[in-house]
């Protein structure tokens, strides 16, 4: 099996859910995605955790999956490694071209698409056995509008995960002021409070687009250890998976 890529022209057309600030943020940084020592190393060092709880929920080997928003290939390729069919879709130009080019020296076969997921999902709704969408929902204008389309692109039966970051005091002084300036793992201004999603407003989300709750996880990190680990503190960093039943789908 061999890895094929579609990169369109960079850039964002009137009415994409996109920001192109945060586009060009991250396309900046992209040369960097696969150091795991650089300002990507959180979502290395996160990646195992992620990748066992989706497996464990979703059974990969053998499924159709869509990465929404997979940057650099991080968590695409390791799907893939398990024996998923994966297709890893973003707006950064760059940064698909990092995981177009990691995918071809790994030998990992991954299919990458620079296309919306809003338009992917018009284009092949109901065709896929799993979709993620991790640490993207709070870089967005309209997070709904990327919930009902993710939820679109799933078959009945089929699963949705999202990660994305609670917002309350402690998620503002752990997650920008602890991790952007107090411990520099961020650079400043990866994140913008007024982003951020309550689980309750995530919960919300995904039931108006069909999406039935099966588990949630937080993820909390110990800066003595330099470690994360997977519990139940929501408090900051957090987990949902949702199924989408034939009924919800019928309706």
């Amino acid at each position: 099996m061999s890895q094929t890529s579609t990169l369109s022209p960079a850039g964002s057309p009137p009415g994409r859910n996109a920001d192109p600030k945060e586009i060009d943020k991250f396309s900046e940084l992209a040369h960097r995605w696969w150091d795991p020592n650089s300002e990507f190393k959180p979502l290395h060092d996160l990646n195992p955790l992620r990748l066992g709880w989706i497996d464990g929920i979703a059974h990969l080997p053998g499924k159709q999956v869509i990465d929404v928003g997979c940057g650099g290939g991080i968590l695409s390729e390791s799907m893939a490694r398990l024996g998923a069919t994966v297709r890893g879709i973003d707006l950064s130009t760059k940064a698909l071209k990092v995981a177009d080019l990691h995918s071809l020296e790994s030998g990992v076969p991954v299919t990458y698409e620079e296309i919306a997921v809003e338009d992917l999902a018009a284009r092949i709704p109901g065709s896929v056995d799993v979709v993620t969408c991790m640490e993207m929902l709070e870089h967005v204008p309209d997070p709904a509008s990327i919930v009902h389309a993710c939820t679109t692109l799933v078959r009945p039966g089929g699963y949705v995960f999202f990660s994305t970051i609670n917002r309350n005091l402690k998620a503002y002084l752990l997650a920008i002021v602890g991790a952007e300036y107090v411990l520099n793992m961020l650079p400043r201004g990866t994140h913008d409070y007024e982003k951020f999603i309550t689980p309750s407003e995530m919960a919300r989300f995904a039931r108006q687009a069909g999406l039935d709750l099966i588990e949630m996880r937080g993820m909390t990190y110990n800066p003595l250890s330099q470690t994360y680990s997977l519990g139940h503190d929501t408090g900051v960093n957090y987990m949902m998976a949702f199924r989408k039943t034939a009924a919800k789908a019928a309706g």
